[in-house]
């Protein structure tokens, strides 16, 4: 009798241990392949989250004092997909957070003052993702032929890095909104060792993938070349 007794008591308590800790499964994401691991050829009419969006966000939004993870300014949070897709409305930019706030003014415009706005090109790209369904997709495109500072650096520059080093955020000190900064890190080994997550550098972009192996030798190849403004 005593044995059955225990036997319903710990019955009993285990159901009210597991009920005392079963949680709400939340969506678990699966994270977009980096570029440059994927396979798929990129689209010339599609804009792609992991190659165009999330450089660009975690560059002019997700820098540190901002919507990082450490900081979540306002509680916001935008280093991910799964962080970034709750302020937008997928296929219909005009009613996102995201898109909207781009093009306030002043004090309510995202990035704020004295940060650079997004250009106007940025800004067309992250309304044409929303409009094409905000997906969380990614491709590979890269061409290592090409090397020179304006065609395949400085996008380079602008989309992933120049957000926290520019005039007006000069995180390390650094501006790559210009050759003539991009060339003093290229020169002394700091632009590599950053992008290519060498040990003992700050690895860039932070909160971000790496580079895919193609742009870092894109600026390697730049860099060997006497890092020119060509």
């Amino acid at each position: 009798m005593k044995k059955q007794i225990l036997f319903v008591c710990i019955i009993v308590l285990a159901a009210i241990i597991f009920s005392a800790c079963k949680h709400e499964l939340g969506v678990i994401e699966i994270p977009t392949p980096a570029p440059g691991s994927t396979g798929l050829t990129c689209s010339t009419d599609s804009v792609y989250f992991a190659n165009d969006i999330l450089p660009l966000i975690n560059s002019g939004c997700a820098m540190s004092g901002c919507h990082d993870n450490i900081t979540r300014k306002e509680n916001v949070v935008l280093t991910s997909y799964a962080t970034i897709i709750k302020y937008v409305s997928p296929g219909n930019a005009g009613n996102s957070k995201l898109y909207s706030v781009l093009n306030k003014s002043g004090g309510d415009r995202m990035p704020p003052p004295p940060n650079a706005a997004f250009t106007t090109a940025q800004k067309a790209l992250i309304q044409k993702w929303i409009n094409q369904g905000a997906k969380n997709n990614a491709c590979d495109r890269c061409d290592t032929i090409d090397y020179k500072y304006s065609t395949a650096i400085k996008p380079l520059m602008q989309s992933k890095c120049q957000g926290c080093h520019n005039p007006s955020n000069l995180g390390g000190g650094i501006d790559l909104s210009t050759h003539a900064g991009t060339k003093v890190v290229a020169d002394n080994g700091k632009l590599f060792g950053s992008i290519n997550w060498v040990a003992g550098y700050s690895a860039m972009p932070k909160s971000s993938f790496k580079m895919p192996a193609c742009e870092i030798t894109q600026v390697k190849k730049w860099i060997t070349a006497g890092a020119p403004n060509n």
